[in-house]
């Protein structure tokens, strides 16, 4: 998920450059919920990992 976020960040920023304005708002929002849900994934599974003990 996180390389979808990235993906959409580079579009974001490739429309930025060419001034395509609404491409860049939808890309960066889409990056930024992407972001966002794969952060929470992370800290999700980082919290049951600890939970479960098998982090040692």
């Amino acid at each position: 998920m996180l390389k979808w976020a990235l993906i959409f960040f580079l579009i974001s920023i490739v429309a930025g450059i060419f001034g395509f304005t609404n491409i860049a708002a939808g890309a960066r929002t889409i990056a930024r919920v992407l972001f966002f849900l794969a952060l929470l994934v992370a800290v999700v599974f980082l919290v049951i990992l600890f939970m479960a003990g098998g982090w040692w």
